[in-house]
């Protein structure tokens, strides 16, 4: 990227960076503090991580405009090490997964997200929302909360919804917050507040390098959480990548994304904070309050420590069913409206594979296993299209002495069965001959299928020859086959 780019960046759009940081800011608070109830450790753990993640991500990611910072999907990963071996292992852990985040980058695994179907996309958006919306429940719950709640919320999804119709020039969540806040204090309304999530840090973080020996031992028990963090983290950062990429109409780096990802989780194990990702639910937040670059996401983190650590009495007193109505307008906005009305039109392979990741990660709590189970029904489905367009067809010269067999299509394990299926073998001609000019050979099992076609041709004494072979097919088959080396019959049965 050139230095004009990314000052641009930076610089392109202050104003509405400005106001997108702080309403972003204001979100990220209980969302930090929930996550660090769910993992077991202090407030303070998650919302340092908030702040670092997010200015580190800001400078150094590869998407500019999305939010990133301590997060359920890795929160959940960290319960069994914390509460097995405590906080100092956490830290570890996260510094491991920001070093293995790093190599990714560096390796430039980014490219794995183009094998991510749009249906895979698609239910993991849906799910997300739904995700977003069940995390707002607690908060409506009538046997924690007083009616009073609902009718704030209420309100304040009217003004998030109607204030734009008036003037777009203040982000309405923004203005939600305040409005409400003003309300709550002045009439002295009984509602939950920010300050009930938890109590909030007084002091800046200080750099400290996580109290664990240094030996193979503690390697072998934070690797494996390490290794799951980094993994999904990833997963989850590069798909909003993708949503954030789609929203605005702009292209970013996903090789660069791995690597600032990485960077931020190592330099927020040194402060004490727990590993995070990127957020689909603030950063759509900050896309539809107007933020589009680096500045917006560098401001909510440094407005959140300013908030939580300068001004944590007046954070404190901020109404809980403010922030619930964000969150609601935030479900409501993610979730794909329209693919409810594809399920007639689309193939109902999408369809299947749409509701598939909804429902596995709406089950597990888990985006990595629905994405994973996604990605696999997709494949299923792809091998299982493509293997209906393979075909052979024959015919036999005038003298009845030359069997020619046509191949057609993709031949690959999917499709083996039909390849052998299509040979006759109990017909004795003098010489058969196999196209596959119209073919493609990708695989292993495919190969073995044409060494056991030939073998059994010659077997019952046929001269076989295969012609038609393009360059990638004849290297594989070149370096796999095996029906022109001694035994090689009695090797291939012994597969």
């Amino acid at each position: 990227m050139s230095f004009d780019t990314y000052r641009a960046q930076w610089l392109g759009n202050i104003r509405a960076d400005l106001l997108a940081g702080l309403v972003v800011a204001l979100a990220l608070i209980p969302e930090a503090i929930a996550f660090s109830i769910i993992a077991g450790v202090d407030p303070k753990i998650g919302l340092y991580a908030s702040f670092s993640i997010a200015v580190i991500t800001a400078i150094a990611g590869g998407r500019p405009g999305m939010i990133s910072a301590a997060t359920a999907a890795t929160a959940v990963l960290m319960v069994t090490l914390v509460r097995d071996h405590g906080l100092q292992y956490l830290l570890a852990a996260t510094v491991l997964a920001g070093l293995l985040q790093i190599a990714m980058g560096l390796l430039r695994l980014g490219f794995v997200m183009r094998y991510v179907s749009k249906s895979v996309m698609t239910g993991f958006v849906n799910a997300l929302a739904i995700l977003i919306f069940m995390a707002q429940l607690p908060e409506l719950d009538p046997r924690n909360v007083t009616g009073l709640t609902y009718l704030l919320v209420a309100a304040g999804l009217a003004i998030i919804y109607l204030f734009p119709k008036i003037t777009k020039a203040v982000p309405s969540p923004l203005v939600t917050i305040i409005v409400l806040t003003v309300v709550t204090v002045t009439l002295g309304l009984d509602v939950r507040t920010v300050g009930d999530m938890g109590e909030l840090p007084d002091t800046l973080p200080v750099f400290l390098l996580p109290d664990v020996p240094l030996n193979f031992e503690t390697l072998a028990i934070i690797f494996p959480y390490a290794l799951a963090v980094a993994v999904v983290g990833l997963l989850e950062s590069l798909m909003t990548q993708n949503i954030v990429d789609d929203l605005t109409d702009t292209k970013s780096s996903r090789d660069q994304e791995c690597i600032g990802q990485g960077l931020a989780n190592t330099a927020t194990g040194f402060i004490g904070g727990m590993a995070g990702c990127a957020m689909i639910g603030q950063s759509i937040i900050n896309v539809k309050s107007g933020g589009r670059g680096r500045l917006s996401c560098f401001v909510a983190g440094v407005f959140l420590l300013i908030l939580v650590v300068g001004l944590g009495d007046l954070v404190s007193i901020i109404p809980m069913p403010a922030l619930v109505a964000i969150m609601i307008m935030v479900s409501i906005g993610t979730f794909s409206w329209s693919s409810i009305r594809n399920l007639a039109v689309h193939p109902r392979s999408s369809s299947i594979v749409m509701l598939a990741t909804v429902a596995t990660v709406v089950w597990t709590h888990n985006l990595a296993i629905g994405v994973l189970v996604g990605v696999l029904l997709s494949g299923i489905f792809f091998a299982g299209k493509i293997a209906q367009l393979f075909k052979v067809r024959s015919d036999i010269s005038a003298d009845g002495r030359v069997r020619t067999y046509h191949v057609e299509g993709q031949l690959f394990y999917g499709s083996v069965e039909d390849f052998m299926d299509a040979f006759d073998f109990r017909e004795a001609p003098e010489r058969v001959v196999i196209d596959v000019s119209r073919a493609h050979i990708w695989d292993i099992s495919s190969v073995q299928a044409l060494d056991m076609a030939i073998l059994k041709f010659r077997r019952d004494g046929a001269e076989v020859e295969v012609v038609g072979m393009n360059a990638a097919t004849e290297t594989l088959v070149d370096k796999l086959a095996i029906h022109d080396k001694p035994g090689a019959m009695d090797a291939l049965l012994d597969h």
